[in-house]
């Protein structure tokens, strides 16, 4: 092979290694952040646990007033330890607990062995043997070691040692990195996204959230009967302080473990104990329910449990409500509901008398127009909430209570466009429905059991109209029923729970509902006439907290977006391929078109088309194919259709594909889509289509793709293309170097196992290399991805 060849040979190969990262089993991925938080105001570090972190170099956290640092990468500790292993870990503790000793009985302690200068026969020692003998033990609560406590010794003991506990094996979460993170005095409070730049790319995101209570980290043993547990070398105190509120507690749950901690409660407190775990992380792949599902008790001095939960109305996290009857120590437990645990069963449980909004009322408001609603809870210093109700924002939207000092449980609360008014009781039956006039919004209540509220409205024959229900996506516990009838009481049609799904991937803007308890119908009046609207609860459940709005309209097309994944790595000029899923309201049905919202310079996108109908397509992102240094980009999508004669536009939503229980999938929304841009001397060339207009072809028939690019001829031969993903009966003919880059033909089948597509083909591009002899012994070749073209539209038809 000649030199210019082995040159492009390796440029190649190097521009598949951010491209291949995107989709390949081994791409860098944080499964868990330890603490999960921090309070504003301080510095402290943490823990990312994950799989392929090695070389990681920066960390990228969203917002304003937090940075963070790489302190040390960590390799994965052995699952289960051996006798020498063990004994490895063991030595620097025991030698740090003399430290510790020597300090209290003022005695200065000797340096830690491994913080002293190898003598001059040492450097002589064989590098990689002298590296296993003096290497510490990697583990994050081993990094700075000379400096731990007593107490953090036995924590760090109980997590490596347990007795009889054996580690499970979980390649995902080996992985670490130590990080620093700086938090402003002035932070604003809430969730950040957290991601790692490593050698291999850039990572997933990562729930860290800024809190304003002083915050306290678990420390092992903390379950059952503390004085058997504590290791006899350590020979700790058996009791603990209580802590004092407020506080915020930091924890993890392994196996079969329990966490407890001592409260120091004074008479009259209202206490908010809030659990964060879920919400972290909002699915696991490989764990049934799919996510960490704690429970919480509060004993007091005697053991006596005075308060439990293992929910919040229908969200997985519990939180307790208690007032402290009289001075003295309680006791607060949590654990997983089945006994499970592993490093990604993570918690943060805020103790303290902070504002918790359990309802509000309404659910929402009209755009444009001044939204005041009540609100219900504990600690509350008001009992009203005034709502952004701007236009061009999301039509859901969060909220909180927040004064600089305190801030409370963020509530969702929905903004439309149509008229609303209020449900009037006394519509429990057919004679006492309340008239409205379409198209409305109702704000109403299922007052208590057994409630219905019925509405009447008028209709002609041929109408379409549609009724729907907000209320558990806004955080009401209604669990909607919802029937429409004719003047005679005969039932035309009726929901319960309406789920849109895409085989299992569950398509609802939030992202975190798995049980869909709002109702949608959209029917076509039969004839001209009086029509009832009945909504109950389908439990027959009912009180103040079951609010909900209910639209009843004509169909307002309209349609929302999301993309993912919402991280990637790419070299200059390279191309890689994102997912955009049109979520469509009301019979939507027609074309949208993506672009980017003030893009820096020189990104483009391909196939930027959602085709009338489709629900999904795969398009392709170029980075600029110009030199520079490495940087982050942070991305902005959005979607135009026409609708009812007016270009409407959407923003298109970052978003994580994650996968709960093994199966069923969710669309889950970050906060950014973020662009990591690799230094390299010589950019990729960039490779273009000779036509972006969409290509038609006929069952049976064939077509040429061709792609411009200034890559060298020589080298593209060297490379083999193939379909990713194909629609059914679609495959790759000959492909063909030609002057101006590259020739592909496109054959369908006749029997296609579908009426038509409209969407993008992708083509991956792949090389084959023989690596180097190992110990004399040839390898085999190996085969690897060097990434993707541009998206090819074509439209495909009988």
């Amino acid at each position: 092979m000649s030199l210019l060849h082995k040159i492009l040979f390796i440029t190649l190969t190097l521009a598949a290694t951010t491209a291949w990262a995107q989709t390949n089993l081994r791409a860098p991925h944080i499964g868990y952040l330890y603490p999960s938080g921090a309070q504003r105001g301080t510095v402290v570090r943490i823990a990312a646990g994950g799989q392929s972190l090695r070389g990681a170099t920066d960390v990228y956290i969203s917002g304003q007033g937090v940075q963070a640092r790489v302190l040390k990468y960590m390799r994965a500790l052995p699952n289960n330890l051996n006798k020498e292993q063990r004994e490895m870990l063991l030595a620097p503790l025991k030698e740090v607990r003399q430290m510790r000793l020597d300090e209290l009985a003022g005695v200065t302690p000797k340096k830690p062995s491994w913080l002293n200068e190898p003598s001059p026969a040492e450097k002589k020692v064989d590098k990689a043997k002298k590296n296993n003998a003096n290497r510490m033990p990697e583990h994050p609560l081993m990094y700075d070691l000379e400096n731990k406590s007593l107490v953090e010794l036995a924590n760090i003991s109980m997590v490596l040692f347990a007795p009889g506990k054996k580690r499970q094996i979980n390649r995902q979460l080996a992985e670490s990195v130590v990080i620093e993170v700086t938090i402003d005095p002035d932070a604003i409070p809430g969730d950040r996204e957290l991601r790692i730049n490593t050698a291999t790319g850039l990572t997933n995101p990562m729930i860290f959230q800024v809190g304003l209570l002083p915050e306290f980290l678990e420390l092992e043993p903390n379950s059952g009967n503390i004085k058997a547990k504590i290791p006899q070398w350590l020979d700790l105190p058996e009791n603990a302080e209580p802590l004092d509120l407020p506080v915020e507690i930091n924890g993890q749950i392994f196996p079969g473990d329990m966490d407890r901690f001592k409260l120091r409660g004074k008479k009259g407190q209202k206490l908010v104990i809030e659990t964060q775990a879920r919400r972290l992380i909002p699915y696991l792949a490989d764990a049934v329910p799919g996510w960490f599902q704690a429970t919480l008790a509060l004993y007091d001095s005697t053991g006596q449990e005075v308060a439990y939960a293992d929910d919040y109305q229908f969200h997985p996290d519990p939180v307790l409500f208690y007032e402290i009857p009289e001075d003295g120590q309680y006791e607060l437990e949590i654990r997983d509901a089945i006994y499970r645990g592993r490093e990604d069963f993570v918690y943060r449980i805020a103790i303290s008398e902070q504002p918790f909004m359990t309802h509000i009322f309404p659910l929402g408001g009209r755009e444009g127009e001044k939204t005041v609603t009540a609100i219900d809870g504990w600690n509350l210093p008001e009992t009203r909430l005034e709502h952004n109700t701007q236009a061009g924002n999301d039509p859901i939207r969060k909220t909180a209570y927040y004064d600089g000092k305190s801030c409370s449980n963020s509530v969702t609360f929905a903004v439309d466009t149509l008229p609303e008014c209020h449900e009037r009781e006394g519509n429990n039956a057919i004679g006492q429905a309340q008239q409205v006039t379409l198209p409305i919004i109702v704000n109403g209540r299922i007052d208590r059991t057994g409630d219905v509220d019925i509405f009447c409205i008028k209709g002609n024959a041929g109408d379409e109209l549609v009724v729907e229900v907000m209320a558990r996506q806004l955080n009401s516990p209604l669990d909607a029923l919802v029937r429409l009838t004719n003047n005679r009481g005969e039932v035309l049609a009726w929901n319960d729970d309406y789920v849109v799904k895409d085989a299992h991937l569950h398509k609802e803007m939030m992202g975190l509902l798995t049980h869909h308890a709002d109702s949608y119908l959209r029917v076509k009046l039969p004839q001209t006439g009086t029509y009832y609207v009945h909504l109950a609860d389908a439990q027959g459940h009912g009180g103040k907290s079951h609010a909900y709005r209910l639209r009843i309209s004509p169909p307002q097309p309209d349609f929302a977006l999301r993309i993912t994944p919402p991280s990637h790595t790419m070299r200059p000029g390279a191309i890689t391929p994102i997912h955009l899923y049109a979520l469509r309201k009301d019979g939507f049905t027609g074309e949208i078109q993506i672009a980017l919202k003030d893009p820096p310079r020189g990104f483009k996108l391909t196939g930027n088309v959602i085709p009338a109908g489709s629900h999904r397509v795969r398009m392709t992102l170029s980075a600029p194919p110009i030199k520079s240094k490495a940087y982050t980009a942070t991305l902005q999508f959005e979607g135009t259709a026409k609708i009812n004669a007016k270009n409407i536009t959407r923003p298109a939503i970052p978003s994580e594909d994650l996968t709960q229980a093994f199966l069923y999938r969710h669309l889950v929304p970050s906060q950014e889509f973020m662009v990591s841009i690799l230094k390299y001397k010589w950019p990729l060339p960039a490779i273009e289509l000779m036509n972006n207009a969409p290509i038609q072809i006929s069952a049976g028939g064939e077509t040429v793709i061709e792609f411009k690019t200034r890559r060298n001829a020589t080298a593209l031969k060297q490379i083999q293309l193939e379909l990713n993903n194909p629609p059914e009966g679609v495959s790759l003919g000959d492909v063909k170097v030609t002057p101006n880059g590259l020739t592909c033909q496109v054959r369908v089948a006749k029997d296609l196992g579908q009426e038509q597509f409209a969407g993008n083909l992708i083509l991956e591009a792949f090389t084959t290399y023989q690596p180097k002899p190992q110990n004399g012994k040839p390898q085999k070749k190996i085969r690897a991805s060097i990434g993707v073209l541009p998206a090819v539209p074509v439209r495909i038809v009988q």
